[in-house]
């Protein structure tokens, strides 16, 4: 049965956009956004939310841009082919090679489950990952660990009081100062 994954960026107080709604700090060095490209090739489906799914429509056209260099290139070309479900109750279409589902996360990811393949499902958005959470359904969670506190905003972990145990599976630390942590959900 396929793993999903929780991936994002995130402050050293925990939040993956900081209280004015900006994430300017998560700009990847080279070797992050080489990170990133390896990552996505693991994945078979991404899950986003509303938020999420807005941010990355940039690389929707992005290889038309003549400024982008090799390894952006190489973004793009993984990402836009990549089957993607947005989960929204305000959008009423989406572009390229996404679904737009309006509720029913648990039973989603279950059906996603079932099917053949080997790549993880990739769950990215707080709101998302929250109820995802909520329901037992993350086995991964993995984060890129910004240094730099913003004092407030969304955070990266739901804030419902429950606990999970966690294993540390992989570390890695950035020449930037970017630590990644990939830990297990123990069950």
């Amino acid at each position: 049965m396929r793993s999903v994954t929780y991936s994002m960026n995130v402050s050293l107080d925990g939040y993956i956009v900081g209280p004015d709604g900006g994430f300017d700090w998560t700009g990847p060095d080279e070797d992050v956004f080489r990170f990133w490209i390896d990552q996505i090739r693991q994945v078979d489906v991404h899950l986003l939310g509303r938020r999420l799914y807005e941010t990355m429509l940039y690389w929707e056209t992005a290889d038309q841009d003549p400024s982008l260099d090799d390894a952006q290139l190489e973004w793009a070309a993984l990402w836009n082919p990549l089957p993607k479900v947005v989960f929204s109750k305000t959008l009423t279409s989406v572009q390229g090679n996404a679904r737009l589902v309006s509720g029913g996360l648990a039973e989603e990811i279950e059906r996603l489950r079932l099917e053949p393949g080997e790549g993880e499902i990739a769950l990215g958005g707080a709101t998302l990952a929250a109820q995802a959470a909520a329901s037992g359904l993350i086995d991964e969670y993995r984060a890129l660990v910004y240094p730099v506190l913003v004092g407030g905003g969304i955070p990266f972990f739901p804030r419902d009081e429950r606990r999970v145990d966690l294993e540390l599976v992989e570390t890695r630390t950035f020449s930037s100062g970017v630590v990644h942590l990939r830990h297990r959900v123990a069950r």
